[in-house]
């Protein structure tokens, strides 16, 4: 997929240069204003996971297992 992402990169270089520096250059500060987002993401994914373990606890105790994939 890295790849295929500096082809295209270079393709839009070859086209519209001054569009691929802008891009190159806003990438970063767009993955710095979308850090919080992906952080949030994670502290909710792991609150659900400890709900889930928690609901889960007394079945797990008398021996559930959860089923593998």
């Amino acid at each position: 997929m890295t790849f295929f992402t500096f082809l295209l990169w270079c393709l839009l270089l070859v086209v519209c240069w001054p569009l691929a520096l802008l891009a190159l250059v806003l990438y970063p500060v767009v993955w710095l204003l979308l850090l919080p987002f992906r952080l949030v993401g994670v502290m909710v994914t792991g609150v659900f996971r400890f709900l889930q373990a928690l609901v889960l606890l007394p079945a797990r105790v008398l021996g559930w297992r959860p089923a593998t994939a």
